[in-house]
C-alpha cells in the first residue's frame, strides 16, 4: 500500500477531493490517502502571516504519522495528477532521506491566491511535494515541527548535506512559474501544481491546464 498525505485547507476543500480523485483514477496499485487537517494533528504553533495555507507546517509531521517506517508521499492540495502516482514511489532511493523536485532558483511573484504573500527563499517549492524515507526523518517530531523556524523546515536545514534526492521535474510542474513543453505538444506534466492560484479561484479560472482540472472536478461532482 502506497501512503499519500495531502495538505488540507478549509479554503480549498474541493482541491483535496479533485487531487485525490486524480490519484485514484491513474493509480495501478492500491494507495492510501490521508488529509492533513490541521486541527486533528499535534500542531499547536500559532499561524502567522507567512503561512499561506493551513498545511504550511503539518506536512512535516508525515514521518511521525507514518511511525517512521517505509516511504510516504506528501503533496500540496493544489495539484492534479495525470499519471500513475505509484511510478513516483518506484524512484525511492535508500541513499536519501527525502526526494523531491529540485526546482532551479527563481524569483517568485510577490503575491499569490487571495492576496497571500509569496515569500522568496532558497529551495522554493521543494517542500510542496516530498517523498519521505521515514526512518531517516526521526528529527521531525511534533515537538520539533512546532518549534523550528519555518525557513529551517522548508529549506531542509534539518537534513544533512547530500541527503536530498531529485525527482523528475514533471512531477511538480509550477503553473505560472515555469514553461511546459513536450515533444508532441499536448501531453501534460505528470503532476500539475497551481502554486500561484488555480482555476477554483475566479481570478485564475483561465490559467494553464484549467480545463483539465475542471474536467476532473466535474467527474468528482458527477460521482
Amino acid at each position: 500500500m502506497y501512503r499519500i498525505f495531502i495538505g488540507y485547507d478549509s479554503k480549498e476543500v474541493e482541491c483535496y477531493h479533485v487531487l485525490s480523485h486524480s490519484i485514484m483514477k491513474h493509480a495501478k496499485s492500491p494507495v492510501s490517502i490521508t488529509p492533513l487537517k490541521r486541527e486533528l494533528l499535534p500542531l499547536w504553533r500559532e499561524r502567522n502571516d507567512m503561512e499561506s495555507t493551513e498545511f504550511s507546517f503539518s506536512r512535516f509531521l508525515v514521518p511521525f504519522l507514518s511511525d517512521y517506517e517505509g516511504w510516504s508521499l506528501f503533496m500540496d492540495c493544489d495539484m492534479l495528477v495525470t499519471q500513475d502516482i505509484t511510478n513516483l514511489f518506484k524512484q525511492a532511493d535508500e541513499r536519501f532521506s527525502l526526494l523531491c523536485v529540485q526546482h532551479a532558483p527563481y524569483k517568485a511573484t510577490e503575491h499569490k491566491f487571495l492576496g497571500q504573500n509569496n515569500t522568496n527563499y532558497e529551495r522554493k517549492n521543494w517542500s510542496s511535494m516530498m517523498l519521505f524515507n521515514n526512518k531517516h526523518c526521526t528529527v521531525l517530531t511534533p515537538r520539533s515541527v512546532n518549534r523550528l523556524d519555518g525557513l529551517n523546515l522548508h529549506r531542509f536545514l534539518w537534513l544533512e548535506d547530500g541527503m536530498i534526492g531529485n525527482l523528475d521535474h514533471q512531477w511538480n510542474y509550477l503553473v505560472g512559474e515555469q514553461y511546459w513543453m513536450t515533444a508532441n505538444g499536448h501531453m501534460p506534466p505528470a503532476n500539475i501544481h497551481w502554486t500561484l492560484g488555480g482555476p477554483w479561484f475566479e481570478e485564475y479560472k483561465d490559467t494553464d491546464f484549467a480545463d483539465l482540472w475542471k474536467q476532473y472536478r466535474d467527474e468528482v461532482r458527477d460521482g
